[in-house]
């Protein structure tokens, strides 16, 4: 009987032993592949981001000779009341804007997604412009209506006085920080309504209705219900506000007067004083508080707990004829003021002299006539979006689909996905700045060697554009990637393995038609973000690399305000154009690819 068993309990060991050793032979192969490509990615991170960023930050603590001076351009710069006042100035316009951009952005928010008004699709659309527009559209717009010779300053040009016999004129003095925070206000508070829409979005009826059941009053349960459920959406939507109020350039840059920023302060001293030492700690500085304002929002994001359940109940809005009418009022007034900024703008870039002669002409389209770049400005800024839109998304998705998708290197998976989550606290004008440093720099002098910098040769092209963009706007659309890798069952993965089905083909005939929505979204996203952006762009062009966006900063500088309206037009335009095909596209592909969730 022993031997009957032994004989029948060895009889399969060595068919499964061979079977065992094939799979894992099979295995190997396509596991150090996949280990090779994670381990590539993560060399791309460190030579775009973090190798960038060790420039910038040894360069702040060296002199001009590029000896180790520690921390005496950090003494210097808190010496020095004219550039420290720059910080506290920022930090200020940074709050204020954030905590108008949160209001507005809550109370738009409620509107389209807790009351019953009317015109809610209208409303939100007409709301988003602003993110297809340079931050200094706005800057330009508020000088036509505000400025020494705007609308509102001069009594709408004796209309109503004439007329109605009364004039409305009043200055609201809008070069300083009270123009700086109107501007940042209208260039932010989209962003904090795309958050808080999500947020209140995601609700469970159930808990309104115990609510009820209760007796509990409508404030009460606003602020026991409402404002606990949304409480991680409003603080992600305050450091947004924060970070793109604390480093944008743009509108500092047109309507900051004498009012210094540290964003304007880090171009003066580059581009007007060639400091590029003090630049570099203006530039960290720029930096803390953003890196700061991100870790708190991801150690509270943790914390944040699904209020969603399979049992969940859509809440539906209930009538209220007083709070919907109070609510249309209050949308209508901030879409009108959208429009008003965006037609304003068009309107200035197409009369003779303003506010002199209305006369209705082209002339300002015609950047012949002036500094900028011209047309080739615009065209150059055309294929720069196009490169980070193609080479951008590949790049990021094949990277996220390996951190997502992989099981190989989990540390090593996880730094990556760090990294990758980094950018989204490194303000544009660091990003620039820190490329001047690594890239523009010839070779390195290492232990006494001189090691000459392999990636030199891409100072002053089209490629280091491209991949400033890339970073500067990473962190948004890998997310939206990872997002859409997680909700792919990995049973996918699992059955191809099982086949024998290599991962790239899997990738290819599964994956990528699955997640196609998302990749398309993240195409779109990185062209108009690289087509409107500044800062990220404003060290690094070439001379014969002249882009839109910065030929608007030029022009404003030169005097040509008109003009600098009419390429913002340009761009405007184009963005918005790309959004409408990828509308388009995005629907005729999704009946195509997403059939299989109609079954």
């Amino acid at each position: 009987m022993a031997s009957t068993t032994t004989s029948s309990s060895a009889a399969p060991t060595v068919p499964d032993a061979v079977i065992k050793q094939r799979v894992r032979q099979s295995v190997t192969t396509e596991d150090w592949l996949i280990r090779g490509l994670i381990v590539l990615a993560g060399l791309w991170l460190l030579v775009i981001i973090f190798l960038p960023l060790y420039s910038i930050i040894y360069r702040s603590l060296t002199d001009k000779a590029g000896n180790l001076i520690w921390f005496a351009n950090y003494a210097t710069y808190f010496q020095n009341p004219a550039l420290y006042g720059s910080l506290y100035n920022s930090i200020f316009i940074a709050t204020v804007s954030t905590i108008i951009s949160v209001l507005i952005g809550f109370l738009f928010s409620y509107a389209v997604t807790r009351t019953a008004m009317v015109g809610k699709p209208i409303f939100r659309r007409i709301v988003m412009l602003p993110l297809y527009m340079p931050s200094l559209i706005h800057a330009i717009a508020l000088i036509y209506l505000f400025g020494n010779q705007g609308f509102v300053t001069k009594g709408f040009f004796g209309y109503f006085r004439e007329n109605w016999g009364f004039d409305p004129s009043f200055d609201i003095g809008l070069y300083g920080p009270i123009g700086i925070i109107i501007g940042e206000v209208l260039f932010c508070f989209p962003q904090a309504i795309i958050i808080l829409i999500v947020a209140l979005s995601l609700t469970d009826a159930r808990l309104y209705e115990a609510s009820t059941a209760l007796r509990a009053s409508r404030i009460r349960t606003f602020f026991t219900v409402t404002v606990p459920s949304i409480k991680y959406g409003l603080i992600s939507a305050a450091f947004v506000c924060f970070t793109l109020a604390f480093t944008d350039f743009g509108i500092p840059k047109v309507v900051g007067g004498d009012f210094n920023v540290l964003a304007t302060d880090i171009y003066k001293q580059v581009i007007g004083q060639q400091n590029f030492q003090m630049g570099a700690t203006v530039s960290i500085l720029l930096l803390v508080p953003t890196v700061i304002a991100f870790a708190v929002d991801r150690i509270v994001q943790r914390r944040q707990m699904s209020l969603v359940n399979a049992r969940a109940v859509p809440l539906h809005p209930q009538p209220n004829p007083l709070l919907d009418g109070v609510m249309l009022l209050f949308c209508m007034i901030i879409t009108l003021i959208v429009l008003a900024m965006l037609g304003t703008a068009i309107f200035a870039s197409l009369v003779n002299v303003w506010p002199y002669d209305f006369t209705l002409t082209l002339k300002h389209y015609d950047f012949g006539r002036v500094g900028g770049g011209g047309f080739n400005a615009y065209w150059n800024s055309v294929r720069m979006s196009a490169y980070t839109a193609v080479f951008g998304t590949v790049i990021l998705f094949f990277s996220a689909y390996l951190i997502e998708k992989g099981k190989q290197l989990q540390w090593t998976r996880s730094i990556i996905y760090f990294i990758s989550i980094l950018p989204v606290a490194l303000p544009g004008m660091v990003i620039g700045l820190a490329y001047i440093f690594f890239f523009n720099q010839p070779s390195w002098d290492m232990a006494g060697l001189t090691i000459p910098n392999p990636f030199n040769v891409l100072y002053g092209t089209m490629t280091i554009l491209v991949i400033a963009n890339i970073v500067h706007y990473y962190t948004v659309p890998f997310l939206t990637a990872t997002t859409a890798l997680k909700q792919m069952d990995p049973e996918f993965e699992s059955v191809s393995a099982s086949m024998s089905v290599p991962f790239y083909k899997t990738f290819w005939r599964v994956t990528l038609p699955v997640c196609l929505p998302a990749v398309l979204e993240i195409a779109m996203y990185y062209f108009v973000s690289a087509m409107v952006t500044v800062s990220a762009v404003i060290f690094l062009y070439a001379p014969s690399l002249k882009l839109a966006s910065v030929a608007v900063v030029n022009m404003d500088d030169a005097g040509d305000t008109a003009a600098a309206a009419a390429m913002s037009v340009f761009i405007i335009v184009t963005s918005i154009g790309v959004r409408v095909l990828y509308e388009l596209v995005t629907w005729g592909i999704t009946r195509q690819t997403q059939a299989w969730k109609k079954r």
